[in-house]
């Protein structure tokens, strides 16, 4: 007996040696065959064998509908090479079938590309495109693609299995930079506007012009509106050629997300955009990252030409569980710097020992630099702090939280009250907001 199965045993398992299972609609056909065999067992004993009968000859449409499906021909996965956080981006996949028929894929990556590390899409002709929004700043990896397909019957599916060995390198946000905004601020400053407007903010003398109702009377130089009887003032220029260094704190606190996106990717968005300016502006930008020791520190970059330079160098400023080392990272950033600079730091405290450290390190380097510093309101707080009260666990969060605005408050008063300017604003909002302090700051010519 055995001997005369052998041949269709040997049969089946080349039938579904490629990757043959029995699609949703075979496991349906397969549990309504289960009341057929006990109605029939139950009126006609003698039929109790069609059952079993009609189960094998399921089995038999299964095989043949699985080799009648067609043979993967060619599959080919483009990635990007690399992609933005928080922007959209796409895998193209392309698959063709000795048959055509829909496709549906599916892709191994990391979760940090997608949620719970899964892509799917379906290929209605031969190519199919699979969105994703990276999380985080990242080398992702896209491991393995499945593709899977029905047999003109709908009782069976092919299944294949192809590595990838592909990645994607995710960088910061420079979505900022493509908007209306800050290109009608690019066009302007091209044509010489911004230097018009900032002409006479500055400490640099330029020339002398003919004083006009409305001009600031200490510009007047009497000696030589005296020499010509007519009054002239002098003009100032802004100054160029500053060095600016970005100092970003990449500790635990800075980890938290905001809107979907942690603090960290959202400072370095708009510290990329304020590097952009300055680079056009004339002045010199550099990186410098820390957490519990130095991650980055670049040399200073003068030409936007080398803007790629700081971009890749925050896409390599790494999310880290403990927190910043204040005291080692500024006064290691200050023994580098030789001259006065304008620094910003972006940071976050989340308690007042943490808090002391910041300040304390912040206050060192005021003798001899300029500092900005820079952190995003905490929204979440604020919604505890401003929640209806209904219960006593609401009271109590919203009373805790309350006391840490408070304390926080206290904490940029404080740096305030040093001579250092600070930009507290809200994730959507902090770009702008930095760009106008630095260019007061620019203006009034505080850096050098």
């Amino acid at each position: 007996m055995i001997r005369r199965l052998a041949p269709g045993l040997r049969l089946a398992a080349a039938l579904m040696r490629p990757g043959v299972a029995p699609a949703p609609r075979c496991v349906l056909a397969l549990v309504a065959l289960g009341p057929v065999g006990l109605v029939l067992a139950g009126f006609v004993p003698a039929l109790w064998i069609a059952a079993p009968l009609l189960g094998l000859l399921l089995l038999a449409l299964v095989l043949v509908d699985g080799a009648l499906a067609g043979r993967l021909e060619d599959v080919h996965v483009t990635v990007p090479a690399q992609a933005e956080i928080g922007q959209d981006a796409a895998i193209t996949i392309r698959a063709r079938l000795s048959r055509p028929a829909p496709m549906e894929a599916a892709l191994a990556l990391d979760p940090r590309l997608a949620p719970g590390g899964k892509l799917t899409a379906t290929l209605t002709g031969e190519e199919a495109q699979a969105p994703f929004t990276p999380s985080r700043r990242c080398r992702g990896a896209i491991d393995t693609l499945w593709l899977r397909w029905r047999g003109p019957l709908g009782l069976a599916m092919r299944i294949e299995r192809r590595e990838v060995d592909a990645s994607v390198r995710v960088l910061p946000s420079v979505a900022a930079l493509r908007g209306p905004a800050m290109q009608v601020y690019l066009r302007d400053a091209s044509l010489g506007l911004i230097a018009r407007r900032l002409r006479g903010e500055g400490q640099m003398f330029e020339t002398l012009t003919e004083y006009q109702p409305g001009m600031d009377r200490r510009r007047i130089d009497w000696k030589v509106s005296a020499r010509h009887a007519h009054l002239y003032a002098k003009e100032y220029e802004v100054e160029r050629n500053n060095p600016i260094v970005l100092a970003m704190d990449c500790g635990a606190a800075m980890c938290e997300p905001v809107a979907g996106l942690p603090r960290l990717d959202r400072a370095v968005s708009a510290a990329l955009q304020m590097a952009w300016v300055a680079l056009k502006g004339g002045d010199r930008v550099s990186l410098f990252g820390f957490a519990a020791r130095v991650i980055v520190s670049t040399p200073f970059v003068a030409d936007t030409r080398d803007f790629h330079r700081l971009r890749s160098a925050a896409a390599d400023l790494d999310y880290t569980a403990r927190e910043a080392n204040f005291t080692l990272a500024l006064s290691t950033l200050a023994q580098q710097l030789a001259r006065r600079s304008l620094i910003v730091v972006f940071s976050e405290f989340a308690d007042s020992t943490s808090a002391e450290l910041m300040v304390e390190s912040i206050g060192r380097l005021i003798a001899r630099h300029r500092v900005l510093f820079v952190c995003l309101r905490d929204e979440e707080l604020e919604t505890l702090a401003g929640g209806e009260v209904v219960d006593m666990e609401a009271l109590g969060g919203s009373v805790a939280a309350s006391a840490l605005l408070r304390q926080r408050e206290w904490v940029l008063m404080r740096l305030r009250a040093m001579g250092v300017d600070v930009v507290e604003a809200a994730h959507d909002a902090v770009g702008a907001r930095l760009l106008d302090a630095y260019m007061a700051i620019r203006s009034r010519g505080g850096i050098g």
